[in-house]
């Protein structure tokens, strides 16, 4: 198949997407032609050498990076059909499915994924409405308490309440009331842990507030439970999962527990201290509780009508053994350290056959998109 790995975005994660865009080049199938396209932080597209591609593969050392040349700019095109939507160097790039390796914002938040399907193009992952809904943390605590499935006590503040000191002060006054110290406050559509911080008091609170408001203009703050931390892996189609097609019907690995040597599962244990985290697979847990996350982990990925792929975390509360789900990541990190090719991988799907795997399921999600009807006439 043509091939088009996207990487880098105008994303707090630009530096996590290079990471993951590596990963998946030593370890996608040489059976692809594979071409690549990086997304500058000021979010130009450049059309990378095809010579990146065999150095990543030969040298382990080896880092990805962006190389903005103006003459490889890339153009994308509508209504054309697949293989004419990307245009560099004088010419299209045949393309028969996208694997757009971005995290954050403009990578998994559904606007990538809106030009996606509006240029008539089958990518690997969620489709646009999923993706935007998933990126809002307070969006996916909303369908998933609809839903019935348990999640962490929060409250959502808004940069308008931020503006008005009463109105404020009575919220901070409220909240506190309500959830109790320590708190937890975080960006409600960042991720990698990004402007989140622990407040054990109001003033500590309240830096943590205006921390996480510089990333975005409505942030959470919930109950930080003494928790352990667990992840499960999910692959298929929540819509259009059909039996005959085994790489589009939900199935769960893992769960996994990030047990953290940091104050909690921070950008830097994520990424980059090696010793930041042990990774346990299967979770240590009995097989009732590890087969229970799996089960919440499919519906919680099934009532955001995820496809493609995603790494749902859950929250077990250590004082009452309380399982909450945390949040969705529907372009999990793919670094040679993260959770959810490490947990596709014990469960015997190997990091090159999930590739392929995302492959098939992101070309039958689009036939089935596709086979729509769209006009009366």
């Amino acid at each position: 198949m043509n091939i088009i790995l996207i990487y880098g975005g105008k994303s707090g994660e630009h530096e996590i997407s290079l990471m993951s865009c590596a990963s998946v080049i030593r370890n996608i199938s040489t059976k692809h032609n594979v071409k690549l396209i990086s997304i500058a932080k000021d979010g130009k597209w450049f059309l990378e050498n095809d010579s990146i591609i065999a150095n990543l593969k030969s040298n382990p050392d080896a880092k990805l990076t962006v190389n903005p040349v103006e003459a490889n700019e890339v153009k994308v095109s509508f209504g054309m059909g697949k293989d004419k939507v990307f245009f560099a160097k004088g010419n299209y790039i045949p393309c028969d499915c996208v694997f757009p390796v971005l995290h954050g914002t403009y990578g998994e938040d559904g606007t990538i994924q809106g030009l996606f399907q509006m240029a008539g193009v089958p990518f690997v992952g969620c489709e646009n409405i999923a993706s935007g809904a998933t990126m809002d943390k307070e969006f996916t605590k909303i369908i998933w308490q609809a839903a019935g499935l348990p999640v962490v006590p929060y409250v959502c503040v808004t940069k308008s309440q931020l503006k008005d000191s009463k109105v404020y002060d009575k919220l901070i006054e409220d909240t506190i009331a309500k959830l109790q110290f320590p708190l937890f406050v975080k960006p409600c559509s960042a991720g990698s842990s990004d402007g989140a911080n622990k407040a054990e008091n109001l003033k500590e609170l309240n830096y943590a507030i205006m921390e996480a408001f510089k990333w975005d203009n409505k942030i959470l703050i919930e109950k930080a439970i003494d928790a352990r931390e667990v992840e499960c892996s999910i692959t298929g189609n929540a819509i259009s999962q059909d039996a005959e097609k085994p790489y589009t019907v939900l199935k769960a690995y893992g769960p996994g527990e990030i047990v953290p040597k940091h104050v909690f599962y921070d950008y830097d244990a994520k990424y980059n201290d090696p010793d930041g985290a042990e990774l346990k697979i299967p979770a240590l847990l009995e097989e009732s509780k590890l087969n229970y996350i799996r089960e919440t982990a499919k519906k919680a990925y099934y009532a955001v009508n995820a496809s493609g792929l995603s790494r749902v975390d859950f929250f077990i509360d250590r004082k009452t053994d309380e399982i909450y789900l945390n949040e969705i990541n529907t372009i999990p990190g793919f670094t040679s350290i993260s959770m959810f090719p490490k947990m596709c991988g014990h469960d015997g799907l190997s990091y090159t056959d999930l590739i392929d795997y995302l492959f098939d399921e992101a070309i039958a999600g689009f036939k089935a998109r596709t086979s729509l009807t769209t006009s009366r006439i």
